[in-house]
């Protein structure tokens, strides 16, 4: 395997460091990959750091590919900061001859337009020898090489039987005075990342919405006008488009932890799955509510073009330079139209906005405008640019997870506990289905002698 690198700054590759954000790791990488190395722990990037590197630039600027590895990397919380270094004995290898060669080396066909890290199948020397574009007598023992394994699966997971062994466990976790607890059920433990719908891929990585994020939103806003006449902001206009299951930078969370668990149980055709509950324990500082300045600023993020790009210091220290000040990154284009947004909704709004903000993953308090919210005790999760939650949690997200067993038996207590089809999604025909299903006629078995 390799690590296929491309970036859209010309002359990115001069310096002997770049920095990334988590959520352009892994695009355009096969799901059989990307799904072991999702988390990017130490343990997932040191299994990528063994790889060999190809580093690209967009195909705007048609400027030749370096063969390398990366040296060192650090973990931060919304970005992964490399060093690397070129392959001295590898001469650059031009756009123009290696472009008839994409389909070979799994390049696809938007991959060059973004800025991204991909981990690819293959031996990278043997593909680049079979092609003609690295001289037959070029051997490089100090290059990885590419064979090393990836990291195995986690199977650290708190079982869950039944209801009382839930909330003994879910209970029993300490939290502090300055803390909040939220929670989220999957149905299955497999096949779900801690993402917003938005974001997701298809399984040979190519993002399915987030580049025409700005269509969904105002496409939906053209043909049900009437529905959002009276949300006052984007934040509010994105929970109604969630509600109605459009791909949003939302992820859905609750404060019940009995909601949680229903989600991981409701779902008859995966009773036999073993599912999951997650739970967070944010810090009270970092949870923020409908009204939140930061919150529109990610909010409106969705009403931006993808040709509106935004351009982020390297660093988190380079802020502070006189080059890569807060007045040059707001003086942007993309910034310069995101303010417009938020003035719409505040017109009081200071037109300065953090780097570190705008790729952050917030957790929100919403205004429950429906009864479904107000029943699931939602709150979100809202996603910055190409922001990434850590998987195994962070300073701001600690992340605890429990693995939901016999789910028929779950059902029958949560339903005692009045927690079913009919109170989770209080519209009249849920409730007609909960009740008909409910007093249905059963024929007894028959037993036989």
């Amino acid at each position: 395997m390799f690590n296929f690198l491309v970036t859209s700054q010309p002359g990115g590759w001069d310096k002997s460091f770049y920095e990334w954000e988590k959520g352009r790791i892994l695009e355009y990488t096969e799901k059989t990959i990307s799904d072991k190395l999702e988390k990017l722990s130490d343990k997932e990037l040191n299994s990528m750091v063994a790889l060999p590197c190809v580093f690209a630039y967009e195909a705007w600027n048609r400027l030749g590919m370096r063969v390398g590895r990366i040296t060192k990397f650090v973990r931060r919380q919304s970005t992964v900061l490399i060093e690397f270094e070129f392959e001295q004995s590898i001469p650059e290898i031009s756009y123009d001859s290696i472009e008839p060669y994409f389909q070979y080396f799994d390049i696809r066909k938007w991959e060059m337009n973004r800025t991204h890290w991909a981990v690819k199948e293959g031996d990278l020397l043997d593909m680049l020898r079979t092609r003609n574009l690295l001289p037959q007598n070029v051997n490089s023992p100090s290059l990885p090489a590419g064979d090393g394994s990836l990291p195995p699966e986690e199977n650290e997971i708190v079982p869950i039987c039944s209801l009382q062994d839930y909330i003994d466990k879910v209970l029993s976790g300490s939290v502090s005075m300055d803390e909040d607890v939220f929670y989220r059920g999957h149905s299955s433990r497999t096949g779900y990342k801690l993402e917003p719908s938005l974001f997701r891929k298809d399984k040979d990585g190519n993002l399915l919405y987030l580049t025409k994020e700005h269509l969904l939103y105002r496409e939906l806003l053209v043909s049900n006008a009437s529905d959002f006449a009276s949300d006052s902001s984007t934040l509010d206009r994105l929970v109604r488009m969630q509600h109605y299951s459009l791909p949003t930078r939302l992820l859905d969370i609750t404060s019940n932890p009995l909601i949680a668990l229903y989600f991981a149980c409701n779902a008859k055709d995966k009773h036999d799955i073993v599912g999951e509950v997650i739970r967070f324990v944010v810090r009270r500082d970092a949870v923020k509510y409908f009204d939140s300045d930061t919150a529109s600023c990610l909010a409106n993020l969705a009403r931006l073009a993808d040709t509106e790009e935004i351009s982020y210091p390297d660093t988190p220290d380079d802020i502070v330079d006189v080059d890569w000040g807060l007045d040059f990154f707001n003086s942007q284009a993309g910034i310069k139209r995101l303010h417009h947004f938020i003035c719409e909704e505040k017109p009081y709004f200071e037109k300065r906005i953090r780097p570190e903000d705008l790729r952050s993953v917030l957790c929100v308090k919403g205004k429950r405008t429906n009864d479904r919210i107000s029943s699931q005790s939602g709150a979100f999760l809202l996603f910055g640019d190409n922001a990434k939650l850590n998987e195994e949690g962070d300073d701001t997200f600690k992340i605890f997870r429990y693995a939901v067993n016999d789910k028929k038996r779950l059902v029958r207590e949560l339903d005692a506990m009045n927690i079913n089809d009919s109170t989770v999604f209080p519209y009249i025909e849920n409730s007609a289905k909960y009740v008909a299903e409910k007093f249905k006629f059963i024929a007894p078995q028959n037993e036989s002698n």
